[in-house]
């Protein structure tokens, strides 16, 4: 009897495990999800330099998201360019690479919300004295990826907090790689990226860069999928809640130090 019972008890957490969620029969069947990234943006998506395995917390989510509903996870690398069409051609099921929730892609994907994150101005750690807030930056000159809504974010920023003394020149980078080595090299005054970044970033790299300020604009990071794929939609809705009740996510969100950047719930299109 009481090997039936620890039997009993072992299948009741191993379903438990595994969520009763309708999944659209062509997913169901096939028993994977197709998710496009670019492993480019640590500590999001990014190689491990030491073995060239994909790594990062959304790959970690995507994993746990996968065996909460069952399936395998997919991973297809793509270029940032070609993921809104990937999504609109049915070449893939989702996005999960530190994807921004824009209101302006809503026509073309909805967006199931897990990350919080920001702009956030940093500078050259010797030089961290000149800049005691983001104010001291202005007529200064910013760099950041021209591929984001930074550089308009920053310029909407100046307009409202420089007066006189704009930032001096929003310069738009070939990503965030780029306006490192942009502000490394003198070129830029002060560089900004998403907040969610920036603590990795700085751990690869100790003593280079300092923080300015607090972020200036809140945005959602967001699984992107398919307009009409409105069961996939509540699929993942359902198991991203679900990884947030059972702790799972709060312990990935630790690993990857991102615990600043959680949200309660997820959400659909919160972007703005």
């Amino acid at each position: 009897m009481k090997r039936l019972l620890v039997a009993a008890a072992f299948l009741g957490v191993m379903n438990a495990s595994v969520m009763a969620i309708d999944l659209p029969a062509e997913i169901a069947k096939r028993g994977s999800i197709k998710v496009a990234l670019v492993p480019n943006y640590p500590p999001m998506e990014f190689r491990d330099p030491a073995t060239n395995a994909l790594s990062g917390f959304d790959i970690d989510l995507g994993e746990a998201i996968g065996r909460k509903l069952g399936v395998k996870i997919e991973w297809t690398e793509t270029s940032f360019a070609e993921f809104m069409p990937s999504i609109s051609t049915g070449r893939v099921d989702a996005i999960l690479s530190g994807f921004t929730d824009y209101a302006s892609r809503h026509e073309v994907a909805s967006f199931v919300d897990y990350l919080r994150s920001g702009p956030q101005f940093f500078v050259q750690q010797s030089r961290k004295a000149e800049f005691k807030d983001a104010a001291s930056l202005c007529g200064k000159k910013v760099g950041a990826s021209r591929r984001t809504m930074f550089p308009a974010q920053i310029a909407a920023w100046s307009e409202k907090n420089c007066g006189s003394s704009p930032i001096q020149f929003v310069v738009g980078t070939d990503g965030s790689a780029d306006a490192r080595t942009q502000l490394r090299q003198g070129r830029i005054d002060a560089a900004a990226q998403g907040n969610e970044t920036l603590p990795y970033i700085m751990d690869l790299e100790p003593g280079t860069y300092a923080t300015v300020g607090e972020p200036i604009a809140q945005q959602f990071t967001g699984i992107a999928l398919p307009v009409k794929e409105k069961a996939l939609q509540q699929a993942m809705l359902e198991a991203v809640d679900a990884l947030i009740a059972d702790g799972t996510y709060r312990t990935l969100l630790a690993k990857w130090k991102l615990t600043d950047n959680a949200l309660e719930k997820a959400t659909i299109n919160a972007g703005q």
